[in-house]
């Protein structure tokens, strides 16, 4: 049997419409909803009680960094080192121009410096707009190497049915 016959140009037809759709989907939330990323999972228990650990959080790009507010959660890269994307609650309006805020945790006692403050527009990456409570555990467990592997599952399965397919 060839490999034409294993792989039909039908089962190649099929992987590039669904890759296309995926695509299409994610490119689609991104211009809706502002950011390259509109989805955080929630990793400390530095936001207890409001938001837990393994929540997916929605992020709102679009969402004017000079609208930020006290209170508001926001998403950012860490000061300095921009190493981690750190969400917490606006703490306080440090500087109006150019504006800087400074954020902390709810469950820490106080801001850490370095790590709250100074966030300026360009560690702003958003405002959470709605949280998702466990949906984390899901994404954790899709994570690399077991999407790798649930990837390959799939296209096996496409490729054992259009061969079964192919014999009758």
């Amino acid at each position: 049997m060839h490999i034409e016959n294993i792989i039909s140009k039908k089962s190649i037809k099929e992987i590039v419409i669904i890759l296309i759709g995926i695509s299409v989907i994610w490119l689609s939330m991104q211009m809706i909803f502002g950011t390259y990323n509109p989805f955080y999972v929630v990793s400390s228990g530095s936001m207890i009680p409001e938001l837990q650990v393994f929540d997916v959080l929605v992020v709102q790009g679009n969402y004017e960094f000079s609208e930020i507010t006290i209170g508001d959660i926001i998403v950012f890269d860490k000061p300095i080192s921009k190493d981690r994307v750190i969400v917490h609650r606006v703490n306080s309006i440090m500087n109006d121009e150019p504006k800087i805020i400074r954020t902390k945790g709810d469950a820490n006692m106080e801001s850490i410096p370095g790590v709250d403050f100074p966030i300026t527009e360009e560690e702003y990456r958003g405002k959470v707009i709605y949280a998702i409570p466990y949906i984390g555990h899901v994404i954790r467990f899709l994570s690399p190497p077991i999407n790798y592997v649930i990837i390959g599952v799939v296209l096996t399965i496409m490729i054992y049915n259009r061969i079964k397919k192919n014999k009758k």
